[in-house]
């Protein structure tokens, strides 16, 4: 028993002090854990609808470091890391005992230093912890810290950190932010030369600087490309091809694009790593582009903004909130897509819209535009002109002020401003004041997003749309109804659709409005096609006036190179739909050749006193309605004028529906055939129309 005594003793000794070694090694690693959730922090993003980078902000320490995971990074890059810094990365627990074994061995040979022995591991404990001194004590630590790591991580995660963390010169940090500065990409796709050097900067990055030290870039860049070659992960053909290929030579600045959103969207959630937004890259860098070269055309305190939306979504696609961020002359960073102003004329199209929907007009009806005194408002022309008799076509496209006042009183400010409700777009009034004729010339507040919206209303003529903020709000479709019924909407664009671009301007293939604010403070021109709108402000931002600026030859200019150059532009205006036309001044009923006024530009009690007439669908009309998309028969579209209100409309002698006031109305024809249409107003005065629906 005895001979047994003395192993026994050995065993237990050996067996205590490796679990008191154990305890104590937990002990300490639990009561001194390495400062991983402090790795952590990385630089805010901004990214467009693609996850595109459109801005980063630095880190509080001002580092320029970008969460990099190894599915950001080119494979290629992985196998070079692995092969050149620790090739057995996947087999070690933190610390490569032969790589140590193999550096201690040369360092007592050859008296100095011949190859380093830390793991990726052990460097990635390194950069989140970084220590001055280079002493036995210090590399100690880092491999504890190593092992720490290995016991809290995966793999992979350790990898993410490095990829994160590795330095690169200056306050550049991990391989996102250094591709992005030195090669102006992200490092998904990086060609074999690219990836050698992103490997082989982090040993020494200030002194391998390309821009700065080209030869020591070049040697470092070759030892990983020899090491990549003599593991077999890259082809030799494409080794040679690296070993020839030029290095950058100067760092690039991040990118820095939607400065006003992408400060707003840090302010509304500090703690977020990364905000996508609406926006699209490309075209954001384009109008960006087009911004700035307008504004140094312009006088040093003008600024200028841009909004471009896609009207079937409501999704911001680019704002621009100022010529230039950074000039403290135009004050820019203010973002004035967001500030109310005065519309000029802008809101127009609205209001004929209102008037083309009510029958009160056609394209061809004739409106005077003759000096004018609306119980003390007098408008006049921007020109101080006036044309006399006039089409309703000419008077919008010509921006006319009398007529579109004319047109205002009859329909009503209020009923107006209930209908752009429907947009969702807040008009702000002077204070303590009603909805009044003056703004039908801007008399009301509104910001360039909300005229966006407003005129995505007309561009999606089914529904409106709610652009959101690019950010936080979801855009979308406004669950009510059309902004204006889809004839009125078609007719305006056919109007806008027909202005002249301004000279020398690229053809757009777009419908636009432009406006000019009392005292010359604001110049607007909002245009849009079969999908998207543009607007485009200018003005200062201080609101003084600027002697000199319109709507047409400072705003419009810009909105129709902004259009061409997004990249965007092509999509046809829609179609018209059933029961739209362009009548010509002979074909329309006798009601809708002029649109009668008295002196005082109210609509005439002569007016009132007519009989209803159904102006649409003509006498004799053969009509085929079609079907939309779901294969469901289009109804048809009803339009009268005159008569006293309430109406009701019949089919054959027998009531549609109930009575109405709205001078318009809808049919479902139950099959092909002759059919009477008539319509009856308050007094019982009665008109009539025999049409022919075919299938």
């Amino acid at each position: 028993m005895a001979r047994f005594r003395k192993p026994l003793i050995v065993i237990a000794t050996g067996t205590a002090v490796t679990g008191l070694s154990l305890f104590a090694l937990d002990w300490a690693d639990k009561h001194f854990p390495p400062p991983i959730e402090a790795a952590r922090s990385v630089s805010t993003e901004i990214l467009d609808r693609d996850g595109q980078l459109l801005r980063a902000f630095a880190t509080r320490e001002g580092l320029w470091r970008l969460k990099t995971t190894a599915e950001d990074v080119d494979p290629a890059l992985i196998r070079m890391l692995v092969a050149y810094e620790d090739r057995r990365f996947d087999r070690h627990a933190g610390v490569d005992m032969l790589a140590l074994g193999r550096a201690a061995w040369q360092f007592v040979t050859n008296g100095r230093i011949v190859s380093g022995a830390s793991t990726l591991s052990m460097q990635v404990a390194r950069l989140i912890e970084p220590r001055r001194e280079r002493s036995l004590t210090a590399k100690l630590i880092q491999i504890a810290r190593a092992l720490q790591l290995e016991r809290r991580l995966s793999k992979s995660e350790i990898l993410d950190l490095y990829l994160t963390h590795a330095p690169y010169g200056g306050n550049l940090e991990g391989v996102r932010a250094a591709s992005l500065a030195w090669f102006g990409k992200e490092p998904k796709r990086l060609t074999t030369a690219e990836a050698a050097l992103l490997v082989a900067l982090p040993q020494l990055p200030e002194k391998r600087r390309p821009d700065r030290f080209a030869d020591n870039a070049l040697q470092a860049r070759k030892r990983v490309l020899e090491r990549a070659e003599e593991a077999a992960i890259i082809e030799p053909s494409e080794i040679a091809f690296a070993l020839n290929a030029d290095l950058p030579r100067a760092r690039r600045q991040l990118p820095a694009l939607a400065p006003h959103l992408a400060e707003a969207a840090r302010r509304a959630s500090p703690t977020t790593e990364r905000h996508q937004t609406t926006l699209l890259r490309p075209v954001q860098e384009k109008l960006e582009t087009v911004a700035a070269e307008a504004g140094r055309k312009l006088d040093p305190k003008v600024s200028l903004a841009l909004v471009m939306a896609d009207a079937t979504t409501g999704e911001i696609v680019a704002e621009v909130g100022a010529a230039d961020y950074f000039d403290a002359s135009r004050s820019g960073w203010i973002d004035m897509t967001r500030a109310e102003r005065s519309p000029g004329s802008t809101l127009k199209p609205f209001i004929y819209g209102l008037a083309l929907e009510l029958g009160l007009v056609a394209q061809e009806t004739i409106v005077e535009d003759r000096p004018a005194d609306f119980f003390g408002y007098r408008p006049k022309n921007f020109d101080m002109q006036y044309q006399g008799d006039v089409t309703i076509r000419q008077a919008l496209q010509l921006s006319l002020n009398v007529p579109a006042v004319r047109l205002l009183d009859s329909v009503g400010p209020s009923r107006l401003m209930v209908r752009l409700r429907r947009a969702e777009v807040g008009l702000k009034l002077p204070p303590n004041e009603v909805p009044g004729l003056a703004i039908a010339l801007g008399g009301v507040g509104v910001t360039l997003k909300g005229l966006v919206q407003l005129y995505a209303g007309l561009a999606n003529r089914e529904q409106p749309v709610r652009l959101g903020d690019g950010i936080r709000d979801k855009p979308g479709l406004i669950d009510d109804q059309p902004l204006l019924e889809p004839i009125a909407a078609w007719t305006i664009a056919d109007i806008l659709g027909a202005v002249r671009p301004p000279a020398g301007s690229p053809p757009a293939g777009i419908a636009y409005k432009t406006g000019t604010s009392y005292g010359y403070r604001d110049a607007w021109s909002v245009g849009y096609d079969g999908r998207y709108v543009l607007g485009v402000w200018i003005g200062r931002p201080d609101n003084a006036a600027v002697p000199g600026i319109s709507g047409y030859k400072t705003a419009a200019p810009i909105l129709f190179e902004a259009f061409a150059k997004s990249g965007l532009a092509g999509t046809a205006l829609p179609r018209a739909p059933t029961g739209a036309a362009h009548l010509a001044a002979n074909d329309l009923p006798a009601g809708l050749r002029r649109f009668s006024i008295n002196p005082n530009g109210l609509v005439s009690a002569s007016a009132r006193e007519k009989p209803p007439q159904i102006v649409y669908p003509p006498e004799g009309a053969q009509l085929e309605l079609g079907r939309d998309a779901a294969g469901t028969p289009l109804p048809l579209v009803m339009k009268m004028q005159a008569g006293r209100a309430p109406f009701r409309w019949l089919v054959d002698g027998k009531p549609m529906t109930d009575s109405t006031r709205r001078r318009t109305g809808e049919w479902h024809p139950p099959g092909q055939g002759q059919a009477t249409l008539t319509v009856i107003d308050a007094d019982g005065r009665a008109a009539s129309v025999n049409v022919f629906i075919r299938e």
